[in-house]
């Protein structure tokens, strides 16, 4: 029985922080669209910690368009890292706010802009993959949840891994 009241409270808790989550997603955003408007240099820390939120974004969408959405590495050597740098623009007419980006597994990791992109501006998003321990032809996959529509926008890391006895620690970048 006192399992069952503490589940309660849990859900009911859980419910009232997303439902606060989404108004100050929606507060965050409006201070952002106000912040490029009259041309903040920084953007302040409420909005580098609603950026940092995995959550799918609410309110007016944008669009984005990437000026390549697949990058092939060509053939490594197991253990080394490669590296790419990934350029997109903000094609709409509302401040583009990414989330979240993430890699397939663990060995892709993205860095992405925390702060809000103005409508036309550019940005950059740079994926790193270690090889160690993953052989043969690959398609590392980074989804970007972002304020488009739809919420979610997919860049690709491609090339093939040799095996080698013993990985190096060399860095590819492109």
């Amino acid at each position: 029985m006192l399992k069952s009241i503490k589940s309660a409270f849990f859900a009911v808790a859980v419910l009232g922080l997303l439902a606060s989550c989404q108004n100050a997603s929606n507060d965050v955003r409006d201070a952002a669209r106000q912040d490029i408007e009259s041309n903040a240099v920084a953007p302040t820390t409420n909005i580098q910690s609603a950026v940092q939120t995995p959550n799918t974004p609410t309110g007016p969408t944008t669009t984005m368009a990437f000026s390549e959405e697949r990058f092939s590495f060509g053939t490594v050597a197991e253990g080394e890292k490669v590296s790419h740098t990934y350029k997109f623009t903000n094609t709409g007419n509302e401040p583009l706010i990414l989330s979240n980006a993430r890699g397939s597994c663990g060995c892709t990791v993205p860095k992405w802009p925390r702060e809000p992109i103005a409508p036309g501006q550019s940005s950059e998003i740079t994926v790193e993959f270690n090889t160690a321990n993953k052989r043969g032809n690959r398609s590392q996959k980074v989804t970007i949840t972002a304020n488009t529509n739809p919420a979610e926008t997919f860049i690709y890391l491609e090339g093939e891994v040799i095996a080698t006895d013993a990985g190096t620690d060399m860095s590819v970048n492109n």
